[in-house]
């Protein structure tokens, strides 16, 4: 079974994974919308980060958004055709990286059993972590579709773990395999 720790090294590898999936495409490229009805690698992006705040702010600490204004645009909920203009890709690449700061903050205080209840808190980083894990793996799938089938740009090789696998097409971190 995974420690905190060792599932932070996950989450920094799977977000490496991605960054391997689109920080060598253009601009053009990471904002590029297939059709009205899909998203941009860039929404993905955003959205990767904006779902890692809101488990942490929501599950283990209250703390106001690292872009306010990033909030409802990556908000799946809100339909592709609406979503509206993304930010730029250093936007973007800032949000990321200040978000994955914050989970490495927050886990790192629950690991460390700088919490109100660590054992109560331990319980909830590993869930929150493997979903966040698993999370940034599922938006990568539709990228990594994006950037071979319709940019025409070669895939990286899948990432190497110890328990991460396939399922349905998407790499997956199953710690109980």
């Amino acid at each position: 079974m995974y420690e905190l720790n060792a599932l932070l090294r996950e989450y920094d590898r799977a977000r490496a994974y991605t960054d391997d999936l689109w920080r060598d495409l253009t601009p053009d490229e990471v904002t590029w919308r297939p059709h009205e009805d899909s998203s941009a690698i860039g929404w993905h992006l955003g959205h990767q980060a904006h779902v890692a705040h809101f488990m942490i702010r929501n599950l283990t600490a209250a703390e106001p958004s690292p872009d306010p204004e990033l909030d409802g645009l990556m908000d799946s909920a809100n339909p592709e055709k609406f979503r509206g203009a993304l930010p730029t890709v250093e936007r973007l690449s800032t949000f990321r990286d200040t978000v994955a700061e914050r989970v490495h903050a927050r886990i790192g205080d629950i690991a460390a059993g700088r919490v109100g209840a660590p054992g109560q808190l331990t319980v909830v980083g590993f869930h929150l972590l493997l979903a966040l894990i698993n999370h940034e793996y599922q938006h990568d799938q539709w990228i990594s579709e994006v950037r071979a089938e319709a940019l025409g740009h070669p895939l990286p090789p899948d990432p190497s773990a110890d328990r991460l696998t396939r399922v349905d097409g998407y790499l997956v971190l199953n710690p109980y395999a």
